[in-house]
């Protein structure tokens, strides 16, 4: 089964909706769950009329679409050299331990989920993409990275317990321009922040569940961390997670 291989619109059901669903995860976004509804087809009218700048978007995924699709993933490349692990011991992408288990004394959520999961989840990716897009659109420089995967051995290195960055998170900044100050920063970081929540469907905090996640800035004033540490366990699947850009974008489900 190919993604690209068929038209699709709203009523249509099965895998290549849900990896529609994935790779528009940063237009407005919703859950990957198969199903083209309404929310889906919000998703794609705003592909078409934000990336693709079409006049009168049709929620329609066809041949221009999917072009248009490829077109973004060339135009806005992951490098998961930098998204690696800097352990030193773990391969770059955590050992897949821990699964089911939760941190000492805590509540058993996602937030205190002990697994590393087996790479980085591609709804975060691909929102990452379409930050990078709508950030850039707005005038600002283009956001670059400054964590990815953080595994157990990393975070005993650091005295760190989060477990966020096992795979469902990634932190990203802009660059300091000549004369500005970290208030100058932090400030840049709250427009970024309201940005994303407007386009790209982010909450500012983990009050809603199956929804992406922004850091407040009274965690990361200087800096962007995006999660998706809301979602149920069925969307954190294994096979959401991936270590390199052919598995991100490869069409073959």
């Amino acid at each position: 089964m190919n993604f690209g291989a068929k038209a699709m619109l709203r009523g249509n059901k099965g895998p290549e909706v849900e990896e529609l669903q994935i790779r528009l995860s940063g237009f407005r976004g919703t859950t990957w769950d198969g199903d083209f509804g309404p929310a889906t087809e919000l998703q794609v009218i705003a592909f078409q009329r934000d990336f693709m700048g079409m006049r009168k978007p049709t929620g329609v995924v066809e041949d221009e679409t999917f072009d248009a699709l490829k077109r973004f993933a060339q135009e806005f490349p992951i490098d998961f050299k930098k998204l690696k692990c800097l352990c030193g011991q773990c391969g770059g992408f955590g050992q897949n331990r821990f699964s089911g288990k939760y941190r000492t004394g805590k509540s058993k959520v996602e937030a205190y989920h002990r697994r590393e999961y087996p790479g980085i989840h591609k709804a975060i990716l691909q929102s990452f993409r379409a930050a990078k897009f709508y950030v850039t659109q707005a005038g600002f420089d283009m956001p670059f990275l400054t964590s990815g995967y953080r595994c157990w051995v990393h975070n005993e290195q650091k005295n760190r317990k989060s477990t966020n960055h096992m795979g469902k998170a990634l932190d990203l900044d802009l660059p300091l321009k000549s004369g500005e100050d970290k208030r100058d920063d932090c400030n840049r970081c709250d427009s970024v922040r309201a940005l994303l929540v407007e386009k790209c469907g982010f909450q500012i905090g983990w009050a809603v569940g199956n929804k992406k996640a922004l850091e407040p800035s009274s965690i990361a004033p200087s800096w962007i961390h995006m999660d998706v540490r809301c979602y149920s366990a069925k969307y954190l699947s294994t096979k959401y997670f991936v270590k390199n850009a052919r598995e991100l974008d490869r069409n073959t489900l």
